[in-house]
């Protein structure tokens, strides 16, 4: 199941504010996520979540993201049971990973990254709840 769609922005309060009036409210106040050097918001959209990323640092991979592309979508993420075994399942079929275990994530989740070249040049964000 798709838990959310990450879209990089430049600046989280102007993101809101676009998107609040196709998604509603945030689901609550931004949190920074140190392990990845972003502030998110999250949006509840038909069960499922847009997650907007704020660079925190300008050598985090989404201020690098920003640097090349600019704003637009980052990843794709999945929920999954155990996110340490959907990333060994990337690398036993030959794919590349970003992470070899999960770290902490946003809303107190743990979370793993496959590269981009495992999947057709999309980043996936493999999400686990506690």
């Amino acid at each position: 199941m798709i838990d959310h769609l990450g879209i990089a922005v430049a600046r989280l309060s102007d993101a809101i504010e676009r998107w609040r009036p196709v998604a509603g409210d945030p689901e609550g106040p931004p949190e920074e996520v140190p392990t990845q050097r972003v502030r998110v918001a999250f949006f509840n959209v038909g069960g499922s979540h847009i997650e907007l990323l704020e660079p925190t640092d300008p050598a985090s991979a989404v201020a690098r993201f920003l640097e090349q592309r600019g704003e637009g979508l980052h990843h794709v993420a999945f929920s999954v049971p155990n996110v340490t075994a959907s990333l060994d399942a990337v690398v036993a079929r030959g794919g590349r990973v970003v992470d070899r275990a999960g770290r902490p994530g946003a809303r107190g989740r743990t979370v793993g990254f496959a590269h981009p070249s495992a999947f057709g040049g999309v980043l996936v964000e493999f999400v686990e709840r506690p």
